[in-house]
């Protein structure tokens, strides 16, 4: 596969060009999978497009087919049950490499994998068909 939409200055464009060292644990010829090297639980894979791009919206699709395939091969690797697949956009969403990456985290217990807080708020069921019929007139 050419490297025509990788960038010279990327980290993870420099992993799957093998310009820096990774802990690989599976490649096709879209994709990349590597161990993280701040894991939040042993395994923490990460997957990433050999495409550059900093947000997942831009991703050719065919490179985005085989992520949750890929995943959850990783995931049946990992022989765990409980595990988390995280995909972040922009800073504020806590993107720190700006190369679109998926993380497998496994969970295998309270303490270790991936912590999340998550502030629901209960919506009116009228506000709610307002945000689905915009969404849904804007795809």
């Amino acid at each position: 596969m050419s490297n025509s939409h990788l960038s010279e200055s990327c980290f993870f464009c420099k992993i799957t060009k093998g310009e820096i060292p990774s802990f690989k644990v599976l490649e096709t010829d879209l994709n990349y999978a590597f161990l993280d090297i701040g894991p939040l639980a042993e395994g923490h894979t990460l997957i990433i497009p050999k495409y550059h791009c900093d947000r997942m919206d831009e991703v050719p699709d065919e490179y985005l087919q085989e992520i949750l395939p890929l995943a959850k091969k990783i995931a049946k690797a990992l022989g765990v049950v409980d595990y988390n697949v995280l995909q972040n956009n922009g800073k504020i969403a806590h993107q720190h490499v700006f190369h679109v990456h998926f993380h497998v985290i496994p969970k295998p217990n309270e303490k270790e994998g991936l912590i999340v807080g998550w502030p629901r708020v209960e919506q009116p069921k009228d506000v709610l068909q307002k945000v689905a019929d915009n969404l849904i007139s804007k795809l």
